[in-house]
């Protein structure tokens, strides 16, 4: 069931069956991120996480890609005002990778076309990311004489030291089945059907038990850079909040009375 969907602008949010789709909607642009189009998947977060109907968040991309990185036009306009503004618009971007990664929601990204440098990081900066038959990934601003610098926390955690050392400094594009074998990405769907496909995919973890989902994020995450013993001690905080939710309650409930009846 389709809730609504938000008037035109540079992203188009809109929510079905417990998924809010957020449609980065420049396609002229190749849905390069500016200033606002940050500012406004910020809002949409905000949006997603205060929606009580939405269990999970899809972001996708309009037209030929999903986004092909930063905006260089307003990056050359932001390096003639000094240090200081290009500092505020790096740091704005970091904190959406982070309010990503904080979100109590799932977020995934479905990708087609092409993923470079910051798209490839906002993508791989959500939760899981799927990708249409296809598609190619890529951080190549070392062409540029760039440093994909926004993206490399992200990255060493998501593949190998030595594979994120050639990502960023060969910048060669990977296609989707390599974006999956060295953990960039998790699904591959078919052209054809990607769009329905990866909304599935969505809506199947939007029915998942919510709280069962946030407090596993919070818990995954909540794990880097802590000993071996501190994890063993939140994963028993988290199990204990678990077990007094409703919703364990009741599949517990539920599972112990097929038990017996069968």
């Amino acid at each position: 069931m389709t809730k609504g969907r938000a008037e035109a602008g540079k992203v188009l949010y809109e929510v079905s069956d417990g998924v809010a789709t957020l449609t980065l909607n420049r396609p002229e642009k190749r849905n390069a991120l500016d200033g606002e189009l940050v500012e406004a998947l910020h809002d949409a977060l905000i949006r997603g996480e205060r929606d009580a109907d939405v269990r999970v968040l899809l972001v996708r991309g309009a037209g030929r890609d999903f986004c092909s990185g930063a905006d260089l036009a307003e990056l050359e306009r932001l390096g003639e005002q000094g240090p200081e503004a290009s500092l505020r618009d790096a740091a704005r971007l970091g904190e959406l990778f982070l309010a990503i990664r904080r979100h109590r929601k799932p977020v995934l990204a479905a990708v087609h076309g092409r993923a470079l440098a910051g798209g490839c990081g906002l993508a791989t900066s959500c939760d899981g990311v799927v990708l249409e038959e296809g598609a190619q990934l890529g951080f190549p601003e070392v062409h540029l004489g760039f440093v994909p610098a926004m993206v490399m926390t992200i990255l060493r955690r998501k593949v190998t030291e030595g594979r994120a050392f050639e990502l960023v400094t060969r910048g060669e594009r990977v296609s989707a089945e390599e974006a999956v074998r060295i953990g960039l990405a998790t699904r591959i769907f078919p052209a054809a059907s990607f769009q329905e496909d990866a909304t599935t995919y969505a809506r199947e973890l939007a029915e998942r038990p919510p709280e069962a989902v946030s407090l596993t994020k919070r818990l995954l995450y909540g794990l880097d850079n802590v000993s071996f013993e501190e994890g063993i001690g939140r994963g028993a905080e988290v199990n204990t909040l678990a077990r007094m939710t409703e919703e364990c309650r009741e599949g517990v409930r539920r599972f112990l009375e097929r038990s017996r009846a069968g």
